[in-house]
């Protein structure tokens, strides 16, 4: 999925107000980890993710890993937190995030 610089702006508007939601330290990515994170983006489409791990390198992997496993589009990433949107289909139309047509 891409999404147009005025989308993202849109969502980093809606998610600055946002508290991480899934936390992620040293042991990093477990099968419970995913499973937690698939049903709180499947939840509330636009979620923060706390990553504490060594170094950006390894930062940014998990987050690449998270993004291509679970079909996310990564909007921000400001320091140890990623801002992550995936839209529910499966939702009624007025629950979903409605992106602005331009």
């Amino acid at each position: 999925m891409t999404l147009s610089e005025s989308n993202k702006k849109f969502l980093r508007g809606r998610g600055h107000a946002l508290k991480p939601v899934i936390m992620i330290g040293d042991a990093g990515l477990s099968e419970s980890l995913l499973a937690e994170f698939e049903s709180t983006l499947d939840h509330h489409e636009l979620i923060k993710v706390r990553v504490r791990v060594g170094d950006r390198e390894a930062r940014d992997d998990i987050i690449k890993k998270l993004c291509s496993r679970s079909s996310a589009v990564l909007i921000q990433r400001i320091g140890n937190v990623a801002l992550l949107y995936r839209p529910n289909l499966k939702k009624k139309a007025d629950k979903r995030i409605r992106l602005p047509s331009k």
